[in-house]
């Protein structure tokens, strides 16, 4: 991680000087009408209400929004992360924590002139950025609606706290919107992803959507008092007896994108949803898993763990 005293402000203030926002809203909206906003290239036109498996179609759905201190330190800070929690997801993780969000898509639609009050509201209360929790599927509002509230003085960082398993295409048109990558890299390759994610290529397309959004934003950046302000972010949930392969997350990151990438190695699995039909997911993480996977990464040379 490293420290900066001097930030000139977000990347979405030079994008709305450069008047170059407009050409991007246009794209995203043109990708929902065959719809490959994410790997999975469903190639359902959403904007009839089509719906591919993230179960969501035209409208805009959000679950819950506010100040959230449970982030890691450099984004909650003390006034905590302003946090929008999206509906529906490109993955069907077998053991998803948020499932009611996730699977069953539990929300209310809003507008996108909503979602930009939602987010000068939430600068408002202090909070030190934007963070937007699954939002790969709704590209296009979360574009065009960053547009707005930069045009009506929205100045702190966005978080895109993804899946990984994003599309190229799609970050293309974030480069400069977003400030801060938060990707969960899950499996470690594409057999335990289809297994326990239900998608085919998850290790392939995640670990070059990571890497292209450590090239948008480089390590993470800092300012005096700590806090984030652009750069990636990684988290990477480890599972009972190593079924998510994390050595070879640890080994790519390492390898592939920077040894001293912030990496949030996380301990609080629990069975959930459908874990139980998993014999081996239906059971906690030991403490020795945890310890043994720190030593891990840091045999592997990664010198910035959480």
């Amino acid at each position: 991680m490293s420290k900066t005293n001097k930030f000139s402000g977000p990347g979405y203030l030079k994008l709305l000087s450069d008047n170059k926002f407009k050409d991007r809203i246009k794209k995203a909206y043109q990708l929902m009408e065959s719809c490959n906003l994410c790997p999975r290239n469903c190639q359902v036109n959403r904007l009839k209400g089509e719906m591919g498996q993230c179960q969501t179609g035209k409208d805009l759905i959000i679950s819950s929004y506010g100040p959230h201190h449970g982030e890691e330190a450099p984004l909650t800070g003390l006034r905590g992360s302003g946090t929008i929690f999206f509906s529906g997801c490109n993955l069907n993780c077998v053991f998803c924590q948020n499932y009611q969000i996730s699977q069953q898509v539990a929300g209310r639609k809003i507008s996108i002139p909503e979602l930009a009050k939602i987010m000068l509201k939430l600068e408002g209360q202090g909070c030190h950025n934007i963070n937007l929790v699954t939002p790969s599927h709704f590209a296009y509002h979360i574009i065009a609606a960053v547009y707005l509230a930069a045009k009506r003085g929205l100045k702190i960082p966005i978080v895109y706290n993804s899946s990984g398993y994003d599309s190229l295409t799609t970050l293309k048109l974030f480069d400069n919107i977003i400030d801060i990558y938060l990707p969960d890299f899950k499996y470690g390759s594409d057999g335990c992803g289809k297994k326990y994610a239900r998608v085919k290529d998850y290790f392939s397309k995640a670990s070059l959507a990571i890497k292209t959004m450590h090239k948008q934003v480089g390590l993470l950046q800092t300012d005096k008092k700590g806090i984030a302000r652009r750069g990636l972010m990684i988290r990477h949930l480890l599972l009972p007896a190593n079924l998510a392969e994390s050595e070879k997350i640890f080994s790519y990151i390492a390898r592939e994108i920077h040894p001293e990438t912030y990496l949030n190695i996380m301990r609080q699995y629990y069975p959930s949803y459908q874990a139980h039909k998993y014999a081996e997911l239906d059971t906690r993480l030991s403490s020795l898993e945890y310890q043994e996977a720190l030593k891990k990464a840091r045999d592997l040379g990664l010198k910035k763990i959480n």
